[in-house]
């Protein structure tokens, strides 16, 4: 089973940067795709980015331009890296695995994801 640990959250000012990992072990991210979902208190989890095993990328619109995806296969970690944070993006943010040959990964369901990590808490306030 494919385990999950994120970190990198904290308390950022709006308009500040932030980068989150999730650092993989078990299998190699070769075979996965990655996605990092976000809940905030009171609403449902929603699909922030994914990246697939051969490094396509999707994002949500609100996030478009702001945030980025991307992998280290060496170190088997994918990040998030979030820049002009907004108070809207407070939220608990999770990344997600499921095995994929494939050139696939998506955000419409946490359901298509199988493996989760606990969760990095991102506050934006001033």
């Amino acid at each position: 089973q494919l385990q999950l640990v994120e970190s990198g959250g904290g308390l950022v000012q709006p308009g500040g940067s932030l980068r989150l990992s999730c650092a993989a072990s078990g299998f190699t991210l070769d075979y996965y795709a990655i996605a990092w979902f976000r809940q905030a208190p009171g609403k449902e989890r929603e699909g922030v980015s994914c990246i697939s095993n051969s490094g396509r990328t999707k994002y949500l619109d609100s996030v478009k331009g702001r945030f980025t995806i991307s992998k280290d296969n060496a170190k088997n970690t994918v990040y998030l890296q979030m820049s002009s944070l907004k108070p809207e993006d407070k939220a608990v943010y999770y990344c997600a695995g499921r095995k994929s040959y494939l050139e696939w990964c998506g955000l419409g369901s946490p359901g298509d994801y199988g493996d989760w990590g606990q969760g990095t808490q991102v506050t934006v306030s001033s």
